[in-house]
């Protein structure tokens, strides 16, 4: 009982607070006991943790008294919580998977025009997988496409829409991605798919046209957070391509799927093995759960970006294999890399790929950490000496695309933001080390080759959060200014003009990192971040790399990455077989 007791006064987070407003007029004159706060309690830290419920008891539902409500009533009082199928939920998130799944039923259950296959079509592609991709797409409404790094998941729609443009006049094409730097990278290997000697039978100058964008901009999310397109006013397409599906949120993909015009094919690419979402919800995975979705998924296995004997497809493969086992590192090692001090690497020389591992000590502390940091600059080597040939580069032009093209072929992973090698440590202290390498003072918080991430959306300036970019010096009615440059928008913005807590990007949190790639990629794992760590986690840094991962990594950290596997609590695959059950049920 003592315990219960401590548990519960211990609970002074404004999570708590929200509980006691939550059990008071206007929401309920009723007495709560310890127990019954607790438990909506639990329900609010799961919301936190990206759950969308938590499992539940009769008896605990009885202690909630009328703050909550029964699903199946057929008229439901508005309550704050829902509980169905002994799940309990913030009402906001049963309505949003309620939402989801209708939608999704809806969109697969589409009566859509085949469109014929001839026998030119089906040989466009050779793998087995990647044509059961284009037999769905051409005869489905809904179409998830997913596999690992170098599995082809865009060289395949780019051969798939090529196929639809031919046989669908005016067919109007819609590509977008959670993030700008995804949206960017989906615009680039599009355009290189499409160079594809197959299609060359094709006429693609639309195709090329095409734009993918960020779903907040296809969807038209202003500053009030509203939806321009939604369900009384879709999208105006005929086919809707979104990348980089694991990255979504329930609330998000509610948008997205609403906006989904009757008659449009929609196709979702996206990895399951990496981190779900930031926010509420694991829509990839629990769509990749529902058996009446099965004619509507494809994985794509075959891996062409690492080519035979490739380290980095052994690691990811090592990542996804591992059982928990009191000898995994001395396996890591014998089966991947061998632990020894991390090396300046030249990606020039590396033929196939590289990985190199390195342990911390327990415990460094700041002053002993120094030799780490200045081993994490190696990988920003190149980036220093594009910057200090300023002077020497006679176009400007010419300077700042191969500064881009440096500062993208490294990047620094971590899981947490504070602490020795934390996110905010990292990028101070690299952030020193280029300053005095490039012979730079600070002027106020800029420099030229400062590189910024926004951490939110800003419609004025027209940046979405995680769009990354470079500060330089620009001249500008004769006088030279700090600017920074977004290379995903091709767009300079006054460096005056961005938001003082803009981030300086050396250093990327892990999930920040989606949707990027790296040729080069240091993950960075102390033991301050055991708590955070995961299969899925890990395998989401190792694959932004397409050349060299480096590991710095506590032992231990290391390890629990390896051997923990994320699970998150979500009623929505319930919801959805249901619903296509019930359209079923109502087409015979």
């Amino acid at each position: 009982m003592e315990n219960k007791q401590n548990h519960v006064s211990q609970l002074t987070s404004p999570l708590m607070a929200w509980v006691e407003y939550l059990c008071q007029p206007p929401f309920s004159s009723a007495s709560f006991t310890d127990e019954a706060k607790q438990l909506l309690y639990s329900v609010l830290e799961a919301m936190q943790n990206g759950n969308s419920c938590i499992a539940v008891t009769d008896q605990q539902v009885a202690s909630l008294h009328n703050l909550v409500h029964p699903a199946a009533s057929k008229q439901p009082e508005i309550a704050p919580f829902v509980v169905q199928d002994q799940q309990l939920y913030l009402y906001r998130y049963w309505k949003l998977e309620q939402s989801v799944a209708a939608h999704v039923a809806r969109i697969k259950s589409q009566q859509l025009t085949t469109v014929p296959l001839h026998e030119r079509h089906r040989h466009l592609l050779s793998d087995p997988q990647q044509q059961k991709a284009l037999e769905m797409v051409t005869s489905q409404g809904l179409s998830i496409i997913t596999g690992g790094p170098g599995t082809g998941k865009t060289y395949t729609l780019a051969h798939i829409i090529a196929v639809l443009n031919e046989s669908l006049p005016d067919i109007r094409i819609a590509m977008a991605a959670p993030t700008g730097k995804a949206a960017q990278r989906m615009k680039e290997a599009l355009q290189s798919a499409l160079s594809s000697p197959a299609l060359a039978q094709f006429d693609l100058e639309s195709l090329k046209q095409l734009q993918p964008v960020t779903l907040h901009r296809l969807l038209g999310l202003g500053t009030t957070a509203q939806p321009r397109f939604h369900a009384r006013q879709p999208l105006p397409y005929d086919v809707i391509v979104v990348d980089e599906v694991s990255m979504l949120d329930l609330s998000l993909s509610q948008m997205l799927l609403a906006a989904v015009p009757d008659g449009a094919r929609l196709i979702l690419l996206g990895d399951a093995n990496q981190l779900a979402s930031v926010d509420v919800g694991t829509v990839l995975a629990d769509l990749q759960q529902v058996p009446a979705l099965a004619e509507n998924r494809v994985n794509l296995i075959t891996t062409r970006r690492f080519a035979e004997g490739a380290r980095i497809g052994a690691l990811a493969h090592f990542i996804q294999a591992a059982q928990p086992d009191h000898d995994l590192l001395a396996e890591f090692e014998q089966q991947v890399v061998t632990a020894s001090e991390l090396q300046a690497i030249n990606l020039q020389q590396v033929a196939i790929d590289h990985i190199q591992l390195q342990y911390l000590p327990e415990n460094v502390l700041l002053n002993a950490a120094q030799p780490y940091y200045d081993q994490l600059l190696y990988g920003y080597q190149g980036y220093i000496q594009a910057l200090k040939a300023e002077k020497e580069v006679a176009d400007f032009n010419e300077f700042i695309q191969e500064s881009i093209q440096r500062f993208d072929d490294y990047r620094i992973l971590t899981a947490i933001r504070h602490g020795t090698f934390g996110l905010t440590r990292l990028n101070q202290h690299i952030e020193q080390r280029l300053l005095t390498a490039t012979s730079q003072v600070k002027q106020g918080d800029w420099y030229i080759g400062r590189p910024v991430m926004m951490t939110y959306n800003d419609y004025q300036l027209g940046l979405s959060n995680g769009d990354i970019g470079i500060c330089f010096k620009r001249e500008h009615q004769g006088q030279r200014q700090f600017e920074v440059y977004f290379p995903s928008l091709e767009k300079w913005v006054l460096a005056t003009r961005l938001p003082q807590n803009i981030e300086t990007a050396f250093a990327l949190t892990i999930h920040k990192s989606q949707g990027s790639e790296f040729r080069h990629t240091a993950v960075v794992l102390d033991h301050k971040a055991s708590n955070l760590l995961s299969k899925e986690l890990i395998y989401t840094a190792i694959t932004r790399a397409k050349k060299v991962v480096t590991l710095l990594v506590d032992g231990e950290a290391f390890r629990q990455s390896l051997t923990i596997k994320t699970t998150r609590y979500s009623g929505l695959s319930k919801k959805i077989i249901e619903q296509c059950c019930n359209l079923s049920s109502d087409s015979e």
